[in-house]
C-alpha cells in the first residue's frame, strides 16, 4: 500500500463536527444581511487573472505573490478568487445590475491566497461579503458599519474593536503618496525589506507595517490627513456624527490603508487582539472608482468582507454559541416486523413535526448496542419500536440525557408527547 493522499496545505476539511458552528455563524450573518434588504448573488470561484490585476494592483502583494494563477487549455491566464469586490462587479456590469439600479448584495463562499498557513490564515478562506452600489453619501457608509456591529452583537463577540480612516480621492493619496516617498527615502536602509519594497511600489502600505521599527519611523512621517481635500473630510465627519447617533464606539487609526488599491474614502476594519497576529474579522471601505476602472461608467461602490474562519474561532473560544445536537430524536427498532414499519413512523413524524430531526437506526443489533449509538448521535431521546410494542400500538420514549425510566405511549400520541418534550428543552 502506498502512502494516502493527504489534503493540500493551508486547505482543511470541515469535518461534521465542524460544520454546525460554522453553519449558526453563517445563520446569524445571512439573517442579518436579508433583515436589512441585501439580496444573495453566487459568483464564481475562477476569473480572468486581468480582473484582479486591473482592480487589485499589479504590485500588490496578492497579485504579485498570492494568487493561484494558471494558464488553462486555451491558453487564458485565469485565477482562483483571492477576494470577492471585483467577480461581484464585474457581474453587476455583465449582467447589468447597475443601470438605474441601487443595488444591495451579499454573497458567500472560499477565496484563495498562496499565504504561510497559521491560525486564522489559510490558503483557502472562506468569507462572506456584502456590496452597495449607486450611493454616495456616508449614511450607506454607516449603515454598513451599524449592519456589521449588529452581525458581532448578535454572535455575541466580546474584545472587537471598530476603527476608522478616510483616504480621501485618488488626487489627494497621490499628494500624500509623494510626501511620505520623500521622508522615508532618507531612511531607506533602516526600513525593513518589504517596506523597501512598497517604498517603490505601493507606500501607502507602509503605514501597515508590522515592523515595530518601522513603526517608530512612522512617528514623524507626513499624515494623510493633512492632504486631504475638503468634500473628502465632510464625509468622514458626517459618517462620525451618524455612528455616534447610533451609539457604535470607534477609534480612528490614521494608518489603516487597507491592502487593496481600489480603496478610497471610507476604509474600516473590525479588530480583535483574540487571534494572535490575524486580528481584523471584518474589513471594508468606499471603492468609488473600482467600475469605471473596469470600463463602466462612474458609479459610486461601498462594502465589506468577514473572514469565516477568524469568527468561528472567536465564537468557539469565547464560548457564545452552543450548536443544537443534529439529531433530536433516535428511532431504536428491533424484530423484522417492526423494521418494516419503522421506515413509515419515522416518516410520519417528520410530516407532523417538521421542524425536528429524526435519525432511524440502520444496520440492526442488540438494542444495547442501538442506545450506544442514539447516546452518541448527541439526540436527547430515543423512540423504541420493537415487536411486542408494534403488537400494541405503542412506542417507548426514554430520555437519553437525564437517566430516567423508559415511558410507553400510544403511536397515535408520539407527536404531541415528542412535540411537548422537545419544547421544554
Amino acid at each position: 500500500m502506498g502512502n494516502t493522499i493527504q489534503s493540500v496545505r493551508g486547505f482543511s476539511d470541515l469535518l461534521p463536527e465542524q460544520t454546525p458552528l460554522w453553519r449558526q455563524v453563517e445563520g446569524v450573518l445571512t439573517g442579518v444581511l436579508a433583515r436589512y434588504g441585501y439580496r444573495e448573488i453566487r459568483l464564481p470561484q475562477l476569473e480572468k487573472t486581468e480582473l484582479f490585476s486591473r482592480t487589485i494592483g499589479e504590485v500588490t502583494d496578492i497579485v504579485e505573490k498570492e494568487m493561484y494563477t494558471f494558464a488553462d487549455r486555451n491558453g487564458d491566464s485565469l485565477s482562483l478568487r483571492p477576494e470577492g469586490t471585483a467577480g461581484c462587479v464585474r457581474a453587476c456590469m455583465q449582467h447589468g445590475l447597475l443601470h438605474n439600479q441601487q443595488p444591495r448584495l451579499w454573497y458567500m463562499g472560499s477565496m484563495f491566497r498562496h499565504e504561510r498557513p497559521q491560525k486564522g490564515r489559510l490558503r483557502q478562506f472562506h468569507q462572506i461579503g456584502a456590496e452597495v452600489f449607486g450611493l454616495t453619501g456616508p449614511d450607506v457608509d454607516a449603515e454598513l458599519i451599524v449592519m456589521t456591529a449588529r452581525m458581532l452583537r448578535e454572535l455575541g463577540l466580546r474584545h472587537v474593536e471598530l476603527q476608522l480612516n478616510t483616504l480621501g480621492t485618488a488626487e489627494a493619496r497621490q499628494h500624500y503618496r509623494q510626501a511620505l516617498v520623500d521622508y522615508l527615502s532618507g531612511y531607506r536602509d533602516a526600513l525593513d525589506e518589504d517596506s523597501r519594497r512598497r517604498l517603490e511600489t505601493n507606500p501607502l502600505r507602509i503605514l501597515d507595517s508590522k515592523n515595530p521599527d518601522t513603526q517608530a519611523l512612522l512617528d514623524e512621517a507626513p499624515v494623510l490627513d493633512d492632504y486631504l481635500d475638503d468634500a473628502s473630510k465632510s464625509h468622514f465627519s458626517r459618517l462620525k456624527q451618524l455612528l455616534d447617533e447610533a451609539g457604535v464606539a470607534y477609534r480612528v487609526n490614521p494608518r489603516l490603508v487597507r491592502g487593496l488599491d481600489y480603496y478610497g474614502r471610507t476604509v474600516f476594519e473590525w479588530v480583535t487582539d483574540q487571534l494572535g497576529a490575524q486580528g481584523t474579522v471584518c474589513a471594508g471601505g468606499r471603492y468609488d472608482g473600482l467600475v469605471e476602472q473596469l470600463g463602466g461608467k462612474p458609479t459610486p461602490a461601498v462594502g465589506f468582507a468577514l473572514g469565516l474562519e477568524r469568527l468561528v474561532t472567536l465564537v468557539e473560544d469565547q464560548g457564545l454559541v452552543q450548536p443544537r445536537s443534529e439529531v433530536d430524536v433516535y428511532m431504536v427498532v428491533s424484530g423484522e416486523a417492526a423494521e418494516q414499519q419503522a421506515l413509515v413512523l419515522a416518516e410520519t413524524l417528520r410530516d407532523t413535526m417538521p421542524w425536528a430531526k429524526f435519525q432511524m437506526h440502520c444496520g440492526g443489533g442488540s438494542f444495547k448496542s442501538q442506545f450506544k449509538r442514539a447516546d452518541r448521535s448527541g439526540a436527547r431521546f430515543a423512540v423504541v419500536l420493537g415487536d411486542d410494542e408494534l403488537a400494541r400500538g405503542e412506542v417507548g420514549v426514554k430520555d437519553l440525557r437525564d437517566g430516567g425510566e423508559q415511558r410507553t405511549v400510544g403511536r397515535d400520541e408520539l407527536p404531541d408527547v415528542l412535540t411537548g418534550l422537545l419544547n421544554e428543552q
